[in-house]
This record gives C-alpha cells, sequence and structure tokens, in this order.
C-alpha cells in the first residue's frame, strides 16, 4: 500500500514561473519536486500543494502531499528529497499522513505576508523579499482601510481572474501591521484567496498610504465587483506564503 507523505516546503520563488508545473517550462516547484520524486521511485509521482504561488512568490511553510510505494521512512524521504534539490527549495519537514489527507482540500486558512522596505536607502540583503517603495507611506490610513476588509465579501475587484464560474466571496479573518524601521510587513489570514488577490489588496492599500485614496473608499470598491475599481498589482517579490492551517 503506498504512504501518504506530507511534507513542509520553503522556497525562494525568484528564479521560478510558480507552484503549478507548465508543460513550456521546467522551471516550477512542483516541476521540480515531482521529478526528483519520480527518479527516487522509479515511477511518476504527482505532488499536491496547498494552493499555487505565482512566479516569483516565495514560500516558508508551503504544505504539499504525495503518494508513494516505498521503504523509506518520511525523515529519510525529507533527508533524500534536500540532497537533491537547488539550494533556493527545501523540506523542512516531512511526516506518513492518513490516506485521504490532501494538503489543498484539507486547508482551512492561510496567512500570507506582504512586505515593504520605504525610503531611500536600500536593504540589499532583502531585495528578492520586498517591494522597495522609496516614498514613506501613512500606515495608520492603510489600517484604517484594512479594517473595512475584514469579515466576508464578495472580493472580484482585487482578483485579475477574468472570468469563473466559482465564487469570488471569501472571508478575511485578520490584517496585521509589523513596522521595524524602514519595512512594513503585513500579514493577511483567510479562508482562501484569490488569484492575485493579496497583491491587489496591497497595491490599493498602499494608494491609500500614498494619500492617493482615502481608507473610506474600500467599501465602493469593494462593491464594485470591478477589478479597474482596485489600485495596481504589487510585486510578486514582496509576497510570502506563512503558514496553512489544517483541523
Amino acid at each position: 500500500m503506498k504512504k501518504n507523505i506530507a511534507v513542509t516546503i520553503q522556497y525562494d520563488g525568484t528564479r521560478y514561473k510558480g507552484w503549478q508545473k507548465q508543460g513550456n517550462t521546467s522551471d516550477t516547484i512542483q516541476g521540480k519536486l515531482e521529478a526528483l520524486l519520480s527518479r527516487m521511485a522509479g515511477e511518476e509521482i504527482e505532488i499536491h500543494g496547498s494552493g499555487r504561488t505565482d512566479a516569483g512568490v516565495h514560500a516558508a511553510a508551503q504544505q504539499a502531499n504525495f503518494h508513494i510505494d516505498t521503504d523509506m521512512s518520511a525523515d529519510e524521504i525529507m533527508d533524500y528529497m534536500n540532497t537533491y534539490l537547488p539550494e533556493d527549495i527545501g523540506v523542512i519537514s516531512a511526516r506518513e499522513a492518513s490516506p485521504r489527507f490532501h494538503s489543498r482540500l484539507n486547508a482551512i486558512k492561510k496567512t500570507y505576508c506582504y512586505r515593504i522596505h520605504t525610503g531611500r536607502v536600500p536593504d540589499a540583503l532583502n531585495a528578492r523579499f520586498e517591494w522597495v517603495h522609496p516614498e514613506p507611506l501613512d500606515i495608520e490610513a492603510m489600517k484604517e482601510a484594512s479594517e473595512y476588509l475584514l469579515g466576508t465579501h464578495d472580493f472580484k475587484s482585487f482578483t485579475d481572474l477574468k472570468k469563473s464560474k466559482k465564487s469570488t466571496c471569501r472571508t478575511i479573518e485578520s490584517i496585521e501591521f509589523k513596522e521595524n524601521g524602514a519595512d512594513l510587513a503585513i500579514y493577511f489570514t483567510g479562508d482562501s484567496f484569490l488569484y492575485h488577490m493579496v497583491r491587489i489588496l496591497t497595491g490599493t492599500l498602499a494608494e491609500i498610504g500614498e494619500g492617493k485614496r482615502q481608507p473610506d473608499e474600500i467599501p465602493e470598491i469593494i462593491s464594485a465587483l470591478s477589478r479597474q475599481a482596485a489600485g495596481p498589482l504589487a510585486p510578486a517579490k514582496g509576497l510570502t506564503l506563512m503558514k496553512v492551517y489544517y483541523d
């Protein structure tokens, strides 16, 4: 009987085309993992992630699972993977899960962090992981605006998904701001997020921080149900998947 192995993965998404494997490139996280696992197992292995991160987006704790016929323990599989994976992808934990566990279908919520570096002085060591925004931001105005985003809403204005029969209603549980000098980290926790949703939310909040919009415009943007009503798409490199929650 095949084992169902659940893994926690970190990656620097800078040089990858996102999580999901694609036929025209081998530079995806899923593609790298499946190629390695298939060589190890001697048969095709499919790995399921908790969600698809976009090109250039990072993960501190992406969750994934795969079924494999092997005598190796979860720890041995983890060690094998880390021996042969590139240095910007790492498996930080592995366990044998119940046969029916699915990393995406069983997830109940996620936390993403978006990092912004403000000011004229660069932070070269972290430049790959943050949006460099040379102008100061009104953080209090951004916090005020974020209050309107909490709860359950139709977030159609905050996605680049053109057409979908699926609901665009989502629940945002919390938005937390953490400041450290010129660095701002915004943590978004919700049941799930639409395509580009966190980056558009961030771009919209940044416009409020720049004084281009007022905090009380958020309800109007939500009710417009139009991508044109919201702010710009913040750069991918500032976004990191921090945590996936399960029962």
